[in-house]
C-alpha cells in the first residue's frame, strides 16, 4: 500500500515541520500537531519531493576550483559556486503485519534520487537498503533528519544521492506505525515487523536482498531477522549492538529500573531523556545544535515509546546467536559506547561464521554515530561496506 503525494517547489511551499533556525546555533521545530514532517496534501497527487529541493551528488557549478592570484596586497581568491544538489524524493509507503488474526499496520519512508524513481534496474541502481531504527524514537529523526543548510544531517538522503533505494520504517508501537495492541514490542516483535517490512520492499524491487543496518536495538532486530531470514539480506550492519551486555556500564545502570519496565508497556521520553542519550557516555562526541533539532523531531512523533526493547537488553541478553547469522556482517562500535563493549562484540564477531566480515571502531563516538560530530566518517564506512564487491574466490 503506498500514498503518493506531489508537493509544490521549494518557492511555492516551505515544509512546515523541518526546524528553522531562530537564533544562531539554536534550530527548532514548528509546534504543529502533524507527526511526520511532510505536506498535508491530498492522496491523490503523484508525488512528494523533499523541503530541500536541490539534493544529490555534490555537483560544482561553473569552474572547479580556487583561483589565486597574485598582487601587491597578497593572494586574491576567486569566489567558489555553491554546491547544487540534486533532488531526493519521498514517498510514504504502509505495510500490515499480521498477529493472530490482527492485521498491524506499519509505517514505511522510501528516498530516492528524482532522476532514479521507477527505475530500480537501472544501470545506476546501487541497491536497496533498509534503516531500523532503536529503542527511543521513531525512524525518520534518526535518519532522515531534516536541518536547513545542512542537508547531510540526513542520512537518507545521502544515500539516495549515491544511487540506492532507501527505506526506514516504524517498528510496531513507534511513530506513525500502529499503538493499539496492549504489547510492549519488544526484539522478536521488531524483528516480526521488518519481516513484514521486507517482503514487502522485496515485492517492489524484484526480490532482491536487502542491504541492513540497524543502530542499538535496531541491531537487535536486524541481527534477529538476518537469523531467521538470510536469503532476505545481501549484507548486514550492526551499530552499537550488544551480545550479552558483559562489560556494559549503561545496561548495568538500566538494569536497576527493570521492575519498572516490566510494569508498563510504555514509558515516558522527553528532551532531556534525549540529550542524555548523547551526553551518557563521553559528552562533546555530537554537535549539541543538531541534538535540539534530533528532539524536536523526535518529540513531533512520540511522547512514550515501548519498554519491550529495554526489558530485553536489561534481562534477557543474548538474543541471538552469530553463528546462526550466515551474512556478511559489519559490527561498528563507537570508540567510547556504554552499552557495546568491545569484549563482548569481539566475542560475537569471532563466532560469526562467513568470512566476509568486518569488525570497526569507530574513533571519537559514543553510541548515536550517525549524529555525532564524526557523522562522515560513519557514512563513510557504512557504504565502503555496502559496495563492497563479493568475493569470486573462497578458499579450496
Amino acid at each position: 500500500m503506498v500514498r503518493v503525494i506531489n508537493t509544490p517547489t521549494q518557492t511555492q511551499w516551505e515544509n512546515p515541520y523541518a526546524p528553522k533556525i531562530t537564533s544562531p546555533g539554536i534550530c527548532q521545530m514548528n509546534n504543529t500537531p502533524h507527526p511526520m514532517p511532510i505536506p498535508t496534501h491530498t492522496e491523490s497527487q503523484a508525488e512528494i519531493k523533499t523541503n530541500h529541493a536541490r539534493r544529490g551528488f555534490l555537483t560544482q557549478v561553473g569552474g572547479a576550483s580556487l583561483g589565486v592570484g597574485l598582487a601587491s596586497s597578497g593572494v586574491v581568491a576567486q569566489a567558489q559556486p555553491k554546491p547544487v544538489w540534486a533532488e531526493v524524493v519521498g514517498r510514504e509507503h504502509w505495510a500490515h503485519k499480521g498477529v493472530d488474526g490482527v492485521s498491524v499496520r506499519l509505517f514505511l519512508w522510501r528516498k530516492q534520487r528524482a532522476d532514479m524513481v521507477g527505475s530500480v534496474r537501472s544501470a545506476q541502481h546501487r541497491g536497496t537498503v533498509v534503516f531500523v531504527h532503536g529503542s527511543s524514537m521513531a525512524s525518520t529523526p534518526v535518519f532522515d533528519l531534516q536541518i536547513p543548510e545542512r542537508p547531510q544531517s540526513s542520512l537518507m538522503d545521502w544515500f539516495a544521492r549515491l544511487g540506492y533505494d532507501v527505506w526506514c520504517f516504524d517498528c510496531e508501537g513507534y511513530g506513525r506505525s500502529d499503538k493499539t495492541r496492549p504489547v510492549n514490542a519488544n526484539v522478536a516483535c521488531g524483528a516480526d515487523d521488518l519481516a513484514a517490512v521486507s517482503e514487502y520492499i522485496m515485492g517492489l524491487n524484484g526480490g532482491e536482498p536487502l542491504l541492513l543496518y540497524g543502530a542499538s536495538s535496531g541491531g537487535l532486530r536486524a541481527a534477529l531477522f538476518a537469523q531467521r531470514h538470510p536469503q532476505r539480506v545481501k549484507r548486514l550492519a550492526l551499530d552499537a549492538f550488544v551480545w550479552t551486555g558483559e562489560g556494559s556500564p549503561t545496561l548495568a545502570d538500566r538494569r536497576k529500573r527493570l521492575p519498572a519496565y516490566l510494569a508498563s508497556n510504555r514509558r515516558p521520553i522527553d528532551r532531556a531523556m534525549i540529550r542524555s542519550i548523547f551526553t551518557r557516555d563521553h559528552p562533546g562526541t555530537s554537535d549539541l545544535t543538531v541534538v535540539e533539532a534530533f528532539a524536536d523531531a523526535v518529540l513531533a512523533l512520540d511522547s512514550s515509546v515501548p519498554t519491550g526493547t529495554y526489558v530485553d537488553m536489561s534481562a534477557n541478553l543474548p538474543l541471538c546467536d552469530p553463528e546462526k547469522i550466515t551474512v556478511p556482517t559489519l559490527i561498528m562500535r563507537g570508540q567510547y559506547d556504554g552499552i557495546a563493549s568491545f569484549a563482548d562484540l569481539s566475542a560475537f564477531f569471532d563466532k560469526l561464521p562467513n568470512p566476509d566480515k568486518q569488525f570497526t571502531v569507530m574513533p571519537g563516538i559514543a553510541h548515536t554515530s550517525t549524529r555525532s560530530k564524526n557523522y562522515q566518517l560513519v557514512y563513510h564506512l557504512l557504504e565502503s561496506y555496502f559496495s563492497r564487491p563479493d568475493p569470486v574466490y573462497w578458499g579450496a
